[in-house]
């Protein structure tokens, strides 16, 4: 009895458990849109801003 319960209990992670966490993390991404957007945003600023590379030299 033991060694066929062994064999029913898989380990690692299956596709419906992939599903909810993708679905997990589009519904915080569609709840903190904006923040997210004004953040990126922000980011994209910092790294693309032409007055900090001819400061530098």
């Amino acid at each position: 009895m033991k060694k066929r319960l062994k064999h029913l209990n898989k380990k690692g992670m299956g596709t419906v458990e992939i599903v909810i966490i993708i679905a997990v993390l589009v519904a915080l991404a569609l709840l903190f849109r904006t923040g997210l957007t004004e953040y990126g945003q922000k980011i994209m600023d910092y790294c693309f801003d032409d007055t900090k590379i001819a400061s530098a030299f």
